[in-house]
């Protein structure tokens, strides 16, 4: 009796050490296989880095250095009759203690005036001070802040605006 479960321990040894040996001969497998499959890939990646970068630098040398900010030129430029407003953060008119912060960009129908886009940034700010959170919530509020900003811009820039672009919106 003493001998059969000396071989059934045995057996469980053994193939508990098999397992393990199995489990370890597959992993160093993946391993490797991962490995290969990464050689392979890695120089089509650097390749194609090398070449955005190619691209970036001509666009760069294009465009001038002043047109460029940190990654991709801007496509609102005053050559496209473009102007992208600075950022505008005011309060609220009520919630006081609610923070507004927007971004704009104006379509000139003919060469942008740049004297006219600081008038109506200031215009559009001195707008946003009285709004109140209830006006700009949800779809349609937003909707008619858009419509509204959209008509002063019409009045202060006397048809030479088209469009105004929303940029970014955030309320806090």
């Amino acid at each position: 009796m003493q001998e059969a479960e000396a071989n059934e321990g045995g057996k469980k040894k053994s193939s508990l050490i098999l397992l393990i040996a199995a489990i370890a001969g597959l992993t160093v497998l993946g391993g490797g296989g991962g490995w290969v499959v990464g050689m392979l890939i890695a120089p089509k990646i650097q390749s194609a880095e090398a070449d955005a970068a190619a691209t970036e630098a001509a666009a760069a040398g294009a465009h001038g250095a002043g047109t460029e900010e940190e990654g991709l030129p801007h496509i609102s430029t005053e050559a496209n009759g473009v102007v992208q407003l600075e950022p505008i953060t005011t309060n609220l008119a009520y919630p006081s203690e609610s923070w507004i912060r927007l971004e704009v960009a104006l379509l000139f129908n003919g060469p942008a005036d740049v004297t006219m886009s600081e008038s109506i940034h200031q215009d559009i700010m001195a707008y946003m001070r009285t709004v109140s959170l209830q006006q700009v919530e949800g779809p349609r509020g937003f909707q008619y802040l858009k419509e509204d900003i959209q008509e002063r811009v019409d009045l202060r820039s006397e048809g030479r605006v088209s469009r105004v672009m929303f940029r970014t919106f955030v309320i806090e």
